[in-house]
């Protein structure tokens, strides 16, 4: 009269219906990664205009 083993992380199937959902869509760019891209740019401008006035 054992009982089987109650899985404390839930059943099979649970957790085949977490694996299965598709992850959230992001709706817009990323702004961080456009804010480094432009900081990059302003850095590189401002290192080739010292070197302009410089030489």
């Amino acid at each position: 009269m054992s009982e089987t083993p109650q899985d404390p992380a839930g059943t099979t199937h649970q957790f085949q219906s977490f694996a299965n959902e598709a992850p959230p869509q992001k709706s817009g760019p990323n702004v961080a990664l456009i804010g480094g891209i432009v900081a990059v740019v302003v850095v590189v401008a401002l290192i080739v205009v010292a070197v302009l006035a410089m030489g």
